[in-house]
């Protein structure tokens, strides 16, 4: 009787370590939220935006979206890198032009290793650009927090 007790004590504990931790982790995947400013960009290759809010742990406010192509005649079509300290980096595309509103970034480095995002792009009247969309991780990323 003793030794049934102390093992379902154990087994309870060992439930509430493993709720306390996952509660902790990070989400694999799910909606994605993002706000950025662009009185830094200005169309040319290497202009950037800068994330002021965003719902995922590795996108931070303060960290730069740059633009690798300059704006067109037809709008946006450029590359993208979200950087972050320590090497970690996520790379992307955006179309921006009058059908398309779209950004896609597919993988990254570091804390952005199996990174995958799909979302809409638009600016609101106060000049806030936004991303709606999802995202996912295909593998587990070591540096979440660098």
């Amino acid at each position: 009787m003793k030794r049934s007790f102390i093992l379902l004590v154990a087994v309870i504990a060992a439930g509430v370590v493993a709720a306390v931790g996952s509660a902790r982790a990070t989400p694999r995947s799910g909606a994605l939220h993002l706000t950025k400013e662009c009185s830094q960009y200005d169309g040319q290759a290497g202009s950037f935006c800068t994330i002021t809010s965003s719902n995922i742990p590795q996108i931070k406010p303060g960290m730069r979206v740059v633009y690798l192509q300059a704006f067109g005649q037809n709008g946006l079509d450029s590359d993208i890198a979200l950087s972050r300290a320590h090497g970690s980096a996520a790379f992307g595309h955006v179309v921006l032009n009058g059908t398309t509103s779209r950004v896609t970034v597919s993988g990254g480095t570091g804390a952005f290793a199996g990174f995958q995002a799909d979302a809409d792009v638009s600016v609101d009247a106060a000049g806030v650009w936004h991303w709606e969309g999802t995202y996912s991780f295909t593998s587990h990323a070591e540096h979440e927090d660098d």
